[in-house]
């Protein structure tokens, strides 16, 4: 079967840059050293993978997606591309130092076994970051006025916090800690929710391209009359009353620090 990143990787680095920001978060809870073997999983196109290997660290890039890879492999020749996924990694056992996930896990097809397998080739007391967001999240973006049932479906396939957490206990790690991520109005990785700010972004169909909400879920009427209203909201000022109503404190995404114990 075709992985869904193949349809949508074309022209993907143009609107996903590594964003600095996200960037330096992901690097300050690994906190890796210069001689570790660090894994990227779901690693995309290599973007952050790339930042990481910038600054002298080893990494390994696994994804499904055989176009992503190809466009990974442009990047940077000093990171080892694999084709897998979170399930079946192919790694020794504890070679790996610390894991990287990047909005890649409500794409795993099976959340224990992924995490098992990354806890097979985690060393004893090694790190694993994750960058997601959860359902009760996503419940509080504003693009649910236009698109609800792009929104929907994208709710119904990410796994919550609860399930997160027992995945991650069955698996025999543990989450040591977490912190929300709002959006940043500088914000360079144009993925789901980082029009929050700049509404105008969703009327481009390169950014909407590069994200799989839209380009993958997305039905094409919802989405062609969602955007009419965005537009006419924007041109009449409507959208910040929009927006408003959305605001709440429970964060746009989350970074979570697992540990393996």
């Amino acid at each position: 079967m075709q992985e869904k990143y193949d349809t949508i990787g074309e022209n993907y680095n143009s609107t996903r840059k590594a964003d600095p920001y996200i960037f330096n978060q992901l690097l300050l809870h690994l906190n890796p050293s210069f001689s570790g073997n660090y894994l990227d999983i779901g690693c995309g196109t290599g973007n952050y993978t790339s930042e990481f290997a910038k600054k002298g660290y080893s990494f390994i890039g696994i994804d499904p997606s055989s176009k992503m890879l190809a466009k990974a492999k442009t990047q940077n020749h000093s990171i080892s591309w694999k084709s897998g996924t979170a399930e079946n990694t192919q790694l020794p056992s504890q070679s790996i130092d610390g894991i990287v996930a990047s909005l890649t896990i409500h794409h795993w097809q099976d959340l224990t076994l992924a995490f098992s397998e990354l806890n097979r080739v985690l060393k004893q007391k090694a790190t694993m970051v994750i960058f997601t967001s959860t359902p009760e999240q996503m419940k509080g973006y504003w693009l649910n006025h236009y698109f609800p049932k792009m929104l929907q479906d994208s709710i119904i396939q990410m796994p919550s916090y609860n399930k997160i957490e027992t995945s991650v206990n069955e698996a025999g790690l543990q989450i040591e800690n977490t912190e929300k991520y709002e959006i940043r109005d500088d914000l360079k990785d144009l993925f789901l929710y980082s029009g929050k700010h700049h509404p105008e972004l969703y009327t481009d169909p390169s950014v909407r391209q590069g994200i799989s909400s839209f380009s993958s879920l997305a039905n094409a009427d919802e989405v062609k009359k969602g955007l009419l209203a965005l537009e006419k909201d924007i041109d009449s000022g409507k959208i910040n009353d929009i927006i408003a109503a959305y605001a709440n404190t429970k964060g746009d995404y989350l970074f979570m620090t697992i540990k393996k114990v």
